[in-house]
């Protein structure tokens, strides 16, 4: 991912708010600010290009349709999986390596 506004979200892992610094929030807060008042009857391209890896190990149905549902209308795509059952982590796959997996198969 590129810089965005003079911040570099590229390889960011975010598990908690405290992850950002006032600046992204701030600056996350005003993008959601304008998204917010997006036209979703027309199809936005913000997105296009950009690939979400929506990895879901157990059943969330409104999350993960949630996070379908923004970004397919902000022009994104979307892959994953919504259960454990469709990993190979019964085999002994580790959640990382699940993940690198993924990333691999769609940078290619």
């Amino acid at each position: 991912m590129k810089e965005i506004g003079g911040l570099d979200f590229k390889g960011k892992d975010i598990i908690s708010i405290n992850d950002f610094s006032r600046q992204e929030i701030d600056f996350i807060l005003e993008k959601a600010a304008f998204i917010e008042h997006l036209d979703y009857d027309t199809k936005s391209t913000l997105l296009k290009g950009r690939i979400m890896a929506s990895l879901f190990f157990e059943p969330s149905t409104r999350t993960r349709d949630s996070f379908t549902t923004a970004m397919t209308r902000l022009g994104g795509t979307i892959i994953g999986f919504d259960s454990e059952k469709a990993t190979s982590i019964k085999k002994g796959e580790t959640v990382w390596d699940t993940g690198l997996q993924k990333q691999q198969e769609y940078q290619s």
